[in-house]
């Protein structure tokens, strides 16, 4: 089984904005989170209206301490599906109603 099975990308940018403005919301950024990117440019990033969906590659919880926090008290959300963590900003919905 592909890592990216059941990843449904497709909703997730069904919800985003599709405005060309610009601005961020018509994007989703691939990485990796292994400590090796400074937690402002993930914030930086998400502030900006991207959508993040970053491969995993060590401890969870150390590695998205320096950003999760701040991502859902702006009211974003940060789900862990199958090694990667999916990232969305304020007014971006992570639906998942599929995975019960």
């Amino acid at each position: 089984m592909s890592e990216f099975e059941g990843l449904d990308l497709q909703a997730v940018e069904d919800q985003m904005d599709t405005d060309e403005g610009g601005d961020g919301t018509d994007r989703i950024v691939l990485g990796v989170l292994d400590g090796s990117t400074d937690p402002d440019e993930w914030l930086e990033t998400i502030h900006g209206g991207a959508v993040l969906v970053l491969n995993v590659d060590g401890d969870l919880n150390e590695l998205a301490s320096g950003f999760a926090r701040d991502v859902k008290e702006a009211g974003g959300e940060l789900v862990h599906f199958r090694g990667f963590l999916i990232v969305t900003p304020p007014g971006v919905t992570i639906d998942t109603d599929r995975l019960e």
